[in-house]
């Protein structure tokens, strides 16, 4: 059996937590880290139905993508589904964790699943996120500059886009005086000494900055190890909000309405009028996405695929593309998949279970 943090760990390590918007409460919200689960179950949205089937089935943790409480809690008595949700999850030792926007800022996240429902090909990120992106430098002697080089590698620095092992490397000269009872990895103690160095230049996501500093410290030879980070403007175009990505022909407006309903399972589409021409490249966003209305446009989307657009803002597609609305909950359904997928891939020792209660509060009368 896992312990819920190892499993905590697995998703973190895919969907970081310091990539959640500020708003956000990604995390684990009810439970001890150290228990060890022999089942999970996974949901869109943790609801009362959901703890009473995790009861049902055995399941001692619940993965779900919206974080049951948004805002602090000043009491617990009940009052609401929230408040009631979370004392029978108490009472019942049910842990449960949450995944939500940290998850939708990841390239191979939410938007990810609905790219491939829809066969969308060359996704890149909508609207990339800045300042996630720093630049380590270092000076190493030349003889151990290949390892020290290969150590930051494997601690995940040096990748930019669809390279790896990337760095900059500048040969000079280091001068140095060891005293007291310093132990120098070259030169005399007490004599000012020359040192032909490199100095080492890598890129690297800042979650992954005390993971780098350690590899550096424990690949680098010198007692002092000279080194400096630095904040780049760079756009992280791994990280960010929605997606966009082009269908393998183009096809009309209607097809893809009906491409779209047939793949995304949705009983109906809120759009905007019909502009009579092809669509071929396609933006979306799970979720509430219509912040991401202006990048849709600007990169030469014809469909924008989302939800929860608001009456007026659909007035601000004029007539650049066609906004279409599937709901939230639809748009968002099939996430309990990157979860699966994720556990399945790296545990053995406990079931994946999918819950069978519909989370959806919005119904539809026809």
């Amino acid at each position: 059996m896992a312990t819920i943090q190892e499993i905590i760990c697995c998703i973190e390590g895919f969907a970081h937590p310091m990539y959640q918007e500020s708003y956000d409460n990604s995390g684990l919200i009810v439970g001890d880290a150290k228990r060890k689960v022999k089942k999970v179950m996974l949901t869109l949205d943790c609801i009362e139905e959901v703890v009473d089937e995790a009861i049902q089935t055995g399941c001692q943790l619940i993965i779900a993508h919206h974080p049951i409480v948004f805002k602090g809690l000043k009491s617990l008595t009940g009052k609401d589904y929230v408040e009631r949700t979370i004392l029978k999850a108490i009472k019942k030792d049910i842990a449960i964790y949450a995944c939500h926007t940290n998850l939708d800022n990841v390239h191979s996240g939410v938007n990810r699943i609905i790219a491939e429902k829809l066969g969308l090909k060359d996704t890149k990120v909508l609207s990339p996120m800045k300042n996630t992106v720093k630049q380590l430098y270092t000076y190493a002697p030349l003889s151990e500059a290949e390892a020290i080089r290969q150590a930051l590698y494997k601690a995940g620095a040096g990748k930019i886009g669809q390279y790896e092992e990337c760095s900059f490397n500048t040969l000079g000269l280091g001068t140095f005086k060891a005293i007291g009872t310093a132990k120098p990895f070259a030169g005399t103690l007490n004599v000012a000494h020359e040192e032909k160095e490199i100095k080492i230049e890598v890129v690297y996501p800042v979650h992954i900055e005390r993971k780098l500093l350690k590899a550096l410290h424990e690949a680098h030879p010198y007692e002092e190890i000279a080194y400096g980070l630095i904040d780049i403007e760079i756009p992280n175009k791994d990280l960010g909000a929605g997606l966009v990505g082009t269908l393998p022909k183009p096809i009309d407006e209607k097809q893809f309405l009906k491409l779209l309903k047939t793949n995304m399972k949705v009983s109906c589409i809120r759009h905007t009028k019909f502009l009579n021409k092809k669509v071929s490249r396609v933006a979306l966003c799970g979720g509430s996405g219509s912040f991401l209305l202006n990048d849709a446009i600007k990169s030469g989307a014809d469909v924008f695929v989302t939800a929860d657009f608001k009456y007026h803002e659909f007035f601000d597609a004029e007539s650049h593309l066609m906004i279409t609305d599937i709901g939230h909950y639809e748009s968002e359904q099939f996430t309990y998949e990157i979860f699966s997928e994720l556990l399945l891939k790296y545990f053995t020792t406990f079931a994946v279970l999918k819950t069978s209660v519909d989370t959806n509060p919005v119904n539809y009368y026809s």
